[in-house]
């Protein structure tokens, strides 16, 4: 079967044997490019590319939430396998299992999330990104009281501002390009004015964590959501003096009663408007090295680019 791996730093469709083990087999509808397989791509990972997936298993439909936990351990019964810390394999698909850019994937049974009706398989990959800002905005603990600011445009800025509108959020958008601006209008948000009891960094730069203490009130919560691999720079005097809460969000949880995945999903079923907003190209899985060109030139006007097999 087809995957798409890093070879020598790019891209590349290879033939690969079939996925073998006992987790179920997920015959792939979509996945699309997230800007962590992006950087990912100088790593050189022996595995398959690619985290947010949705497709068939026995003829039903599926997103997939890739976080792998060991299931034992405090914090996978805790409800956040995303900070697993068991002795068993553990990590995300993509990173430390084989991902979803293929023409299958195998996954335990355990993240697969059935689609609600009227989310086409072809637009679940959305799934994923928008858990992403879902657990963002409940880490900092989003309110309908509160005045809510996004800081970045790309596909998991956007997806913030998707998922404050569908928390009923009133919500503000600062992102530097033309075509992210009017993505964040067609989804709802505002033009940046004042100051903001929630802040969403979704840049993942020193840059946009000073912009976002320069923005919050006194008091206020920023929820880290940009991916970095240095160090993080916080404006250390505006930051104490506003007495600012800053929160790493990282993944979604899988709570009992409050599984984000299911949130998220709800939430495209529930407006088509958010899928047709965000993707903004789509490629047969053959042309992947044309894809990730196109996912990683800001002047091409990608947002969420999508590979279907």
């Amino acid at each position: 079967m087809r995957a798409v791996r890093s070879i020598q730093g790019s891209a590349t469709v290879v033939d690969v044997d079939e996925p073998a083990g006992d987790w179920p087999i997920v015959e792939v509808g979509s996945a699309s490019i997230c800007g962590s397989d992006l950087g990912m791509l100088s790593f050189g990972l022996p595995v398959t590319i690619g985290h947010e997936i949705a497709g068939t298993v026995d003829g039903r439909t599926y997103c997939v939430e890739p976080t792998v936990g060991c299931g034992q351990c405090d914090q996978c019964r805790g409800g956040s396998p995303q900070r697993c810390r068991g002795s068993a394999p553990h990590g995300l698909l993509g990173v430390a299992f084989d991902g979803g850019l293929a023409d299958r994937v195998r996954v335990p049974a355990e993240c697969l999330v059935p689609l609600p009706d009227g989310l086409p398989v072809s637009d679940a990959c959305l799934v994923e990104p928008l858990a992403v800002s879902w657990h963002a905005l409940r880490k900092v603990g989003a309110d309908t009281t509160d005045r809510v600011l996004v800081v970045g445009g790309g596909s998991v800025g956007l997806l913030a501002v998707a998922a404050a509108r569908a928390m009923s959020l009133g919500v503000d958008l600062h992102a530097r390009h033309p075509h992210q601006i009017e993505a964040g209008q067609r989804l709802g948000a505002g033009r940046p004015d004042g100051e903001y009891e929630v802040v969403v960094e979704a840049v993942g730069t020193d840059e946009a964590v000073a912009d976002c203490v320069r923005r919050a009130v006194p008091g206020g919560r920023i929820a880290i959501v940009g991916v970095s691999h240095g160090n993080r720079a916080v404006p250390g005097i505006p930051w104490m003096l506003k007495e600012l809460t800053l929160t790493a969000s990282m993944c979604y949880d899988r709570g009992r009663d409050n599984r984000e995945f299911v949130d998220a999903a709800a939430a495209l079923a529930a407006d088509p408007e958010i899928a047709a907003t965000v993707v903004t190209h789509r490629f047969p899985l053959a042309d992947a090295a044309r894809a990730f060109g196109v996912a990683a030139d800001r002047r091409s006007g990608a947002i969420k680019v999508v590979l279907e097999p």
